[in-house]
């Protein structure tokens, strides 16, 4: 009884913080002031609590049962029906109960981050928003609820990236963020439009079902694939709509920290569960691997070049997230669920210590900071941790779901498993990096007093710690991985994975950082780090070209709707204007005259509309002469 009541009420969850952004609109838009904002962040705490609590029990009730669902018709018109439909099954609560857990941490996290923000009840109000709709993501199993959903993520994108909005830099990164996701969830939406056509249902089981017997033409299963891959690709900063990730972090951290181990993982979560939709098309799958791959290299190889901290992350994050798009596109849903767990844990792990440095030196750029371990004990072993579990080290969640993946393509794949070793050699080396130029070497100005966190900031990163310890045997629990095993150790994946690893932290270790960061005087070195620390120009490309293209496109259409579409209408009203002025002198009063005037006009309407037909007799009665003369 107590179970059943639980699935009935799980719909409540992500209304949870949903209640929390609105019971903190009060201080958030002013109308409370004599409190201060602290009450609304406790609010929001309040609820994100309710929501973990709720969701623990969900959990606990969906373990060794099936799937259940719960349907809530919206519309049904004709052949279509949409319906707001979630799923309760052990992965869909796991998820659920991770974003929550996280947003719980990341909540009291901000506390002590945003402590001195004076709109940090606008700051909790935005994190309930971003909640929400996570939690809802992970629960849903329709595609008219997720898109919903996805466009509250952009939405929240927009405005909690653009949160410090007098800064320009801020306000351009938000702007940037919106407009390139909107492009994919355009596109998305012109797919979830198609499908529910062809489909006639957009629920996830209807949908598995009409996959199972669909005979679409190669191409419009190409096409109807694409659309429904695009929104993800921006959701998870993958190329070509990448860029909104690495500006991005000019918001608050706590932001950030979400939207690396959270929000980029939502994109791909819809992606699994669209996966028997994609298998529809062979080209779709490929273009996952494609899109993956040149996302993973291009991305590990831009993060070690930048040298403000919180870039040199976002970066990884794509990477990680190209990973997953490959075994999407190898059709290993499992594969990219273990991925995205455990890079969803380390990272937020990651974005925790560094959040603390950028707080107490006040500075995000690498070359300013140095010997921090022994003024942070806590925040260091946080991101040692946190470091180890991103990359291919044991005991931690990312070797064994690294290794998942390295398995799964070891036979029949081997180029693939060369990239998975590619991309974690590299992000242990940039991992490496970044720990010795902030924690090791000598101090700097700005590193001389940094003092450790205090507990609001050092309680989320001391539990998320633990949690990273323990996520292989979450990824157990979730039934990702199989029972551990010792012959997995010595198994030659195994071991090319810890090699790679150890090999990436220590070329790490040794190769030599410069804190000046001259650049080379050697035109190919320098021509590398340029290409690196600019993302390989992709930015001034599309300024060349998608930029200018539409640009110039505008100033074609404004001349037209300027001096032609505008020169017709008012050489229209001007031409009414003069006639009305004319006629007036010609109103004598007489009857005869208004009757004369009436009939001059008509006849003139008759000969106008019967001129062409005139034109045409003629032209016949031409032709036929000319004919008859020619004949004779």
């Amino acid at each position: 009884m107590t179970s059943e009541f639980f699935t009935q009420t799980s719909w409540w969850v992500p209304f949870y913080g949903l209640a929390g952004a609105v019971l903190t609109l009060p201080w958030a838009t002013g109308m409370i002031r004599r409190t201060g904002p602290r009450p609304a962040a406790y609010f929001n705490l309040l609820m994100t609590v309710l929501a973990c609590i709720h969701g623990w029990f969900i959990l606990a009730s969906a373990f060794n049962h099936p799937a259940r669902e719960l349907v809530y018709h919206w519309l049904h018109v004709a052949d279509l029906d949409l319906s707001l439909a979630v799923e309760i099954s052990p992965i869909s609560a796991g998820a659920m109960e991770v974003v929550t857990s996280l947003c719980l941490l990341a909540q009291l996290y901000s506390l002590g981050y945003m402590e001195k923000d004076w709109a940090i009840a606008r700051f909790f109000a935005l994190m309930g928003f971003f909640e929400g709709a996570m939690s809802g993501i992970a629960l849903s199993n329709s595609l008219f609820l997720s898109y919903a959903l996805l466009e509250m993520l952009t939405l929240s994108t927009y405005l909690i990236v653009g949160f410090w909005y007098a800064q320009p830099l801020v306000v351009t990164a938000a702007r940037d963020a919106f407009l390139t996701k909107r492009v994919g969830d355009i596109i998305l939406l012109m797919g979830v439009v198609t499908l529910a056509t062809l489909a006639g249902s957009l629920n996830f089981p209807d949908l598995y079902q009409w996959a199972e017997t669909a005979n679409l033409p190669p191409m419009t299963a190409t096409l109807l694939g694409l659309a429904l891959i695009s929104g993800s690709i921006g959701k998870c900063a993958q190329f070509p709509l990448h860029l909104w990730l690495d500006e991005a972090m000019e918001g608050p951290n706590p932001a950030s920290l979400l939207r690396n181990c959270l929000v980029v993982g939502c994109g791909a979560y819809v992606l699994i569960q669209l996966l028997p939709i994609l298998a529809l098309s062979p080209v779709t799958l490929a273009t996952l691997v494609a899109i993956g791959s040149v996302t993973a290299i291009g991305a590990s190889l831009v993060a070690i070049a930048q040298i403000d901290i919180k870039r040199s992350l976002s970066h990884t994050t794509s990477a990680y997230l190209g990973l997953v798009f490959i075994a999407l596109g190898m059709q290993r849903a499992d594969v990219a669920a273990a991925l995205l767990l455990a890079h969803a844990v380390a990272k937020g792990l990651l974005f925790m210590s560094i959040g603390a440095v950028i707080l107490v030196t006040n500075n995000q750029d690498l070359t300013e900071m140095g010997n921090l371990w022994s003024r942070m004990p806590a925040t260091t072993s946080a991101f040692v941790v946190g470091a180890a579990g991103s990359i291919g080290l044991l005991p931690l969640g990312g070797y064994w779901a690294l290794s998942k993946g390295i398995n799964a393509f070891w036979g029949e794949q081997p180029w693939l498993v060369a990239i998975f070793l590619l991309i974690n050699g590299i992000t242990a080396f940039g991992i490496t990096r970044v720990f010795r130029l902030v924690f090791l070497g000598n101090p700097h100005p700005k590193t001389h007093r940094a003092p450790e966190v205090d507990w609001p900031m050092a309680l989320p990163m001391v539990t998320l710690t633990v949690v990273t310890l323990m996520t292989p045997l979450l990824l157990q629990q979730l039934s990702l991985l199989p029972p551990f095993k010792y012959q997995y150790l010595v198994e030659p994946a195994q071991l090319l994975l810890v090699t790679s690893s150890l090999l990436g932290c220590g070329l790490g270790a040794i190769v030599y950082l410069p804190r000046t960061w001259s650049r080379s005087v050697l035109i190919p070195l320098k021509f590398v780090q340029d290409l690196l620390s600019y993302d390989f120009y992709v930015d001034r490309l599309y300024r060349l070209t998608v930029v200018f293209a539409v640009d110039l496109f505008s100033k074609i259409t404004a001349w037209i709707d300027l001096y032609i579409v505008d020169g017709l209408v008012n050489l229209v009203g001007l031409a009414t204007v003069f006639s009305g002025q004319s006629l007036k002198y010609s109103s004598s009063g007489k009857t005869q005259f208004y009757a004369l005037t009436i009939l001059i006009g008509v006849s003139l309407f008759a000969l106008f509309m019967s001129w062409p037909l005139n034109q045409w007799a003629w032209s016949q009665w031409s032709l036929t002469h000319w004919s008859l003369l020619s004949g004779h």
